[in-house]
């Protein structure tokens, strides 16, 4: 096949195009990213030269690129990676998510109508559910939609039009709805590599609140090997829901990482709670189960002591992020 990544040079997206390929022999990918701040593809440099992998830069805003790409190109499948995704980010100003996930999604569901009615798969989030009580039922695929965030409010929206061209233009769609990711390549913004870097460089950690916030976790290759199956065993225009079955308070995920940095409580910094944070996510991902013959392998604390202990083996990476260089780096490599 040769399928579209978008947003392939992000966390989830990158560590995509390395799974597949690896368990693809054959298959070829165009990697689609517009380099914005969490674009890196620093997280693809030992793919130079590999002649099933191909880069494109350009924004899924611009419809007459998108058209003429999918033109060109021909493409089999699309995977739908590309997203703002901060909810901190969306907080301070909704615009650009509303730009990127909506529009751009529609533009990519134009595109793919228009050439050949291209097998599209849309990946999405458990925050457009809302959020759960304590004692609630985990989210399934068959919950109401309520974002309370302008991030989950954009995914929702989002979700909405991929199921909309599938009724109404017979478009082949599927989508997932995910858990929190954490592995390789993730941007140090989010928590774990932001609390495993800092750690590294001796600052302190920032921890919302009393860090009372219950996230579902799932290591990222657990997550794509979720999308791979859904791609090629999922039902046209039906929706999965992947978890991670590794529901953690925020305030368990900070002390797990200060033991395994050799660190203590002091370095925790409480700071004032994120306007409208979720309480709690957590995923039924047995519809997945049953029809694919999915769930997540990766045990949570052999996962995350290796994603700290790959933050410490690759601290250019990170570091380079941190100190806005890589920025600078593809802005020569791409006027654009």
């Amino acid at each position: 096949m040769k399928i579209l990544v978008t947003g392939g040079a992000g966390f989830i997206g990158a560590n995509f195009v390395h799974y597949w390929l690896e368990n693809n022999i054959g298959d070829k990918i165009v990697n689609l990213d517009a380099l914005t701040y969490a674009g890196n593809l620093e997280s693809l440099k030992d793919l130079t030269g590999n002649k099933d992998y191909e880069f494109v830069k350009g924004d899924i805003c611009d419809e007459e690129f998108i058209d003429k790409l999918f033109k060109e190109q021909k493409f089999d499948l699309v995977v739908h990676f590309a997203a703002e995704s901060h909810v901190d980010r969306s907080v301070l100003s909704s615009k650009d998510f509303v730009i990127t996930n909506v529009e751009g999604t529609m533009n990519l569901l134009d595109a793919a109508k228009n050439n050949g009615n291209v097998r599209f798969h849309h990946v999405s989030t458990d925050e457009v559910f809302g959020s759960l009580g304590e004692k609630d039922k985990p989210f399934n695929e068959k919950t109401p939609y309520d974002p309370r965030s302008p991030y989950a409010a954009s995914k929702a929206s989002s979700d909405h039009l991929v199921r909309a061209y599938f009724h109404t233009h017979k478009l082949p769609i599927t989508i997932s709805n995910c858990s929190n990711n954490y592995g390789p390549y993730q941007f140090p913004e989010k928590l774990i590599p932001l609390f495993v870097t800092n750690l590294i460089e001796d600052k302190k950690i920032p921890v919302y609140g009393t860090g009372e916030a219950i996230r579902d976790w799932i290591h990222v290759d657990d997550h794509n090997r979720g999308v791979e199956m859904i791609i090629k065993k999922g039902v046209i225009g039906e929706t999965y829901c992947l978890g991670g079955s590794s529901e953690k308070q925020n305030i368990e995920i900070t002390e797990r990482i200060l033991k395994l940095m050799g660190k203590g409580s002091e370095m925790i910094e409480y700071v004032e709670d994120r306007k409208g944070h979720d309480l709690r996510y957590a995923i039924d991902f047995s519809k997945a189960t049953t029809e694919l013959g999915w769930s997540p392998v990766i045990d949570f604390d052999k996962g995350l002591e290796a994603t700290a202990q790959w933050y410490k083996e690759n601290q250019d990476w990170w570091k380079k992020i941190k100190s806005g260089e890589y920025k600078e780096y593809y802005k020569k490599q791409y006027q654009k």
